[in-house]
Formats: C-alpha cells, sequence, structure tokens
C-alpha cells in the first residue's frame, strides 16, 4: 500500500479498520469520502470493503437462535456477581478523610456542602462501566456467544437443512463463508477475465467460462481456488451491489446438463447446474430471485 497524505492510515491493517468503521457508520463526512476515494483507487481495498459489507449482510441475515430462560439467567448472574465484587471497592473510596454517604463531599459549618480538595468530577460519580454491567453487558456477551454458535455450525446446518447427500454443497458453503471471514475473499484480484482465466489455468489445469456481466450488474472482481474432498476447484467471484457471488465451477468429463436447481439453505441462497462441461454452485446471501437472474445472465454469457 502506497503512502497517503489524506490523514488516514497507510497500513494494511489500519486502513482495514477505517474500512469496518466506514461500513459501521462511524466516520463523519470528511473521513468516509477519504476511505471512498481509496477504495474506488485500489482494486484490493474494492475487494476487501465488498467482503466486509457482504460479512456484515450475512450475519444479519443469520437465524436467531432460541434462548432459554436458563441461559438468560445465567449470564445474568455471571454480569452481576462482576458488578458485586466492583462495588465494595468504590463505596471504600470516599471513605478517605469524610464519613459522608456522598463521594467527594465534606460536612462544612452549618450543615453545607463542599467538594472535598484534590478530588475531580469523574472521581465522584459511579464507574459507568460498574453502571452498565448488570443490565447490558450480559445481553451484548450473549449476542456474541450465540452469533459464535451459529457461525462456527455453517456447514453442518446447511447438511442438516437442505439433505444434501455427497457434502459437495455443504463444501462450497463452507469456502463461501470461509472467503466472508477471511483477509482477503479472493487470490487473484482482476474484473479482466484473460487475466483471471489464465491465473486458474496456470495453477489447477483449468478455468471455467468468466463471462464479464458488468453492464448486467454483475462485476467479476477475482477468483481462487477452492480445495473439495481434497481435489481443486477454480472459483470465480462476482459482486452484485452489497453482495458476493461464489462460483465454484466443478470439471467434468462426458457430464450430463442439468437445470438450474435451489439449494437454498442457512441464510444462503445457492443454486446448482450443469452445462456438460462444468458443475456449477453459485452462492450468496442475495435473495434468491437476485441469485436466480445471476445465473440466467452467466448461463446465457457462458455459451
Amino acid at each position: 500500500m502506497r503512502n497517503h497524505d489524506d490523514g488516514l492510515p497507510n497500513d494494511p491493517e489500519g486502513f482495514r479498520l477505517m474500512i469496518h468503521a466506514l461500513v459501521d457508520g462511524e466516520l463523519d463526512a470528511a473521513a468516509s469520502l477519504a476511505v471512498e476515494r481509496r477504495i474506488a483507487a485500489d482494486p484490493r481495498l474494492a475487494a476487501e470493503h465488498a467482503r466486509i459489507v457482504a460479512l456484515q449482510g450475512a450475519v444479519s441475515r443469520l437465524p436467531r437462535p432460541d434462548v432459554s430462560d436458563a441461559f438468560r439467567a445465567r449470564i445474568a448472574a455471571i454480569g452481576m456477581a462482576g458488578a458485586e465484587q466492583q462495588a465494595p471497592a468504590e463505596a471504600a473510596e470516599p471513605q478517605r478523610g469524610s464519613t459522608l454517604a456522598l463521594p467527594g463531599l465534606v460536612a462544612g459549618a452549618g450543615g453545607g456542602q463542599r467538594r472535598e480538595a484534590g478530588t475531580r468530577p469523574s472521581q465522584a460519580r459511579p464507574s459507568p462501566r460498574a453502571r452498565r454491567f448488570g443490565s447490558f453487558d450480559w445481553r451484548a456477551m450473549a449476542a456474541s456467544i450465540m452469533i459464535s454458535a451459529v457461525l462456527a455450525s455453517g456447514a453442518t446446518q446447511w447438511v442438516m437443512q437442505s439433505g444434501v447427500d455427497d457434502g459437495f454443497a455443504a463444501a462450497v458453503a463452507s469456502g463461501h463463508r470461509r472467503s466472508l471471514l477471511a483477509a482477503s475473499p479472493i487470490d487473484i484480484v482482476s474484473s479482466d477475465r484473460h487475466t483471471v482465466k489464465p491465473w486458474l489455468d496456470a495453477r489447477i489445469g483449468v478455468s471455467p467460462p468468466a463471462p464479464d456481466l458488468a453492464q448486467d450488474g454483475y462485476a467479476l472482481i477475482g477468483g481462487r481456488v477452492e480445495v473439495i474432498s481434497g481435489r481443486p476447484v477454480p472459483a470465480l467471484v462476482y459482486r452484485h451491489r452489497e453482495h458476493l457471488i461464489t462460483l465454484v465451477a466443478e470439471p467434468q468429463q462426458g457430464g450430463k446438463t442439468a437445470q438450474p436447481d435451489d439449494l437454498s439453505s442457512g441464510g444462503f441462497s445457492m443454486v446448482h447446474w450443469s452445462d456438460g462441461a462444468f458443475s456449477y454452485w453459485a452462492i450468496s446471501d442475495m435473495e434468491r430471485p437476485e441469485l436466480d437472474d445471476f445465473v440466467a445472465r452467466f448461463r446465457k454469457a457462458a455459451v
């Protein structure tokens, strides 16, 4: 990453945090504009931005697990225990030279009150963390636990819900999820099929059709190599607005053609079809009609 004079971090990790802040709406107008300019000028940053946006959308679409009252009570008890451990230390602080109930205040003549010398206003208020811990922080902790559990069980959930026997769909789904969590969802960053196809061919000896669908709203942003059942297979990555589409193409020898089949499950849309040369698996967090539109345009352009 080359140096810029726009006041933003120039190291990759620092700027990745800026992209997260942009997606979360935490930047002011000037900073947002500066970040967006860098993203527009750098394909790698554009791919990283698309990955983060897609991951955020995928998590927001995950089904919410049912949480039992007993589990909520256990998490609440953990939070209350932490608050009670902090309370004695905070209660003891005002006793330094004063027996009044209000911290930082001492008795004056005639029953008046004045602030103890050397005590700042921030020391006279209870800790915000202590106030919030019992009533809020445990809920955030529980939400984090639930989201992590759902993400970790993604492939198992796919197999259970979709009923796929051969496991290939589950492997494609796992690969798509890993790409959303990785530093970059693609190994070769390029919108030019004449760059992506030779790159794939040089590494695994095969490359599927990679039509340019940017005018239809589906921009090719690159490709990567997936390893499924111990075999490397090519994968193309397209972007549609804030969504990423992974298209895995399994080579066939004397294969038969098959019409698109819906395998959507687990919060993702998936379509499978074959053209005799390749068996295709397209997956995204887009709504099914949008993925159907992509599949139709890809099949028409790949003929």
